[in-house]
C-alpha cells in the first residue's frame, strides 16, 4: 500500500466518523449491514481500501452520496483535501 492510499484511507475514516455524529458505531454498522469491527477498522484507517459495496452501504446508512464521499477523499492538484462544502 502506498503512503497516498494510506492517507486517503485515513481521510475516508475521518469523514465517516464526522458523518456518524452522535450515532453509535454499532447503530451505523447495523444500518449498513456490516460489523462494528469492520466500521471501526475503516474509521481508524486500518482498512484503507474497503470494498465498494461496503462503502455504498455506509454511504446509504449515513445519507451521503458516493460522489460526495469520493470528492471528500480526493486531493486537488495542490494536495489540498476536497472539502465537503458542496
Amino acid at each position: 500500500m502506498t503512503p497516498w492510499e494510506r492517507e486517503r484511507g485515513e481521510r475516508f475514516g475521518a469523514l465517516l466518523r464526522r458523518a456518524r455524529g452522535d450515532r453509535s458505531m454499532v447503530e451505523v454498522a447495523a444500518a449498513a449491514g456490516v460489523s462494528a469491527e469492520t466500521l471501526r477498522k475503516i474509521e481508524t484507517g486500518r482498512a484503507p481500501t474497503p470494498a465498494f459495496f461496503t462503502v455504498a452501504a455506509l454511504a446509504a446508512a449515513l445519507d451521503i452520496s458516493l460522489d460526495r464521499l469520493a470528492a471528500a477523499c480526493a486531493e486537488d492538484e495542490d494536495g489540498h483535501d476536497e472539502a465537503l462544502s458542496a
